[in-house]
């Protein structure tokens, strides 16, 4: 192991191939609510934010009140309704295995809500990998960086030691304003271009590439 010893995953995106399942979420809630439509790539690119962060983010004119309905209108959908397959992307569990054994303390911060989080983890059998996870429901919204400073907080953990991995510009952002590397992965959301935009240290073009870059870099 070298200069990082904590590993921080973004989950959407990163981990989970999730963004047809989200899309499809937010267009059921967008005509629930008779919503002025949007684009499925308009919705894809707020992906990892905090759940009324993007909600607002689509429609800046929307009131609270009216945004905190629709984000319990897709919780809905998403909890209980839609049945839209999120698989975990081909390699996770090898690579989260490898990274394990080395002894690197491995953490989650996703803009997903606790219960989100939760459902996917039991779905995917992936809780026993990451004992210290932050949601956007209980912290503060990528990329803010209280949900960062936080898991560094959890281990004691400097920020020149920790890697925070994601594939969209608010993952980087996140890391930016938390003084933490930033390694772009450019299968997820947002395309490579626009991630490098946010001067990660490096980026990855499939999960099981990550412990031979930590081997070189890290």
């Amino acid at each position: 192991m070298g200069k990082y010893t904590l590993l921080v995953f973004d989950w959407d995106g990163t981990l989970i191939d999730s963004k047809a399942q989200i899309v499809n979420c937010m267009q059921s809630t967008i005509q629930s609510l008779a919503f002025e439509s949007r684009t499925d790539e308009q919705i894809s690119n707020i992906i990892g934010l905090g759940l009324e962060e993007a909600i607002r983010s689509l429609y800046p004119e929307l009131k609270l009140e009216t945004i905190r309905y629709a984000a319990q209108t897709y919780r809905e959908h998403y909890l209980n309704k839609d049945k839209t397959p999120s698989p975990l992307f081909e390699g996770v569990n090898d690579v989260l295995d490898n990274l394990k054994e080395s002894g690197y303390d491995l953490a989650i911060a996703t803009g997903k809500s606790r219960r989100g989080l939760d459902k996917g983890l039991i779905e995917s059998k992936l809780e026993s990998y990451f004992p210290i996870t932050r949601c956007a429901d209980e912290t503060r919204s990528k990329p803010h960086p209280q949900m960062l400073e936080e898991i560094l907080v959890d281990f004691n953990t400097n920020p020149e030691n920790a890697l925070m991995i994601g594939d969209s510009e608010y993952d980087l952002q996140l890391a930016n304003n938390t003084k933490v590397d930033g390694l772009a992965v450019s299968y997820g959301v947002h395309g490579l271009m626009r991630l490098l935009k946010q001067d990660p240290v490096g980026f990855i073009d499939d999960i099981k590439q990550l412990p031979k870059w930590l081997s070189d870099h890290g």
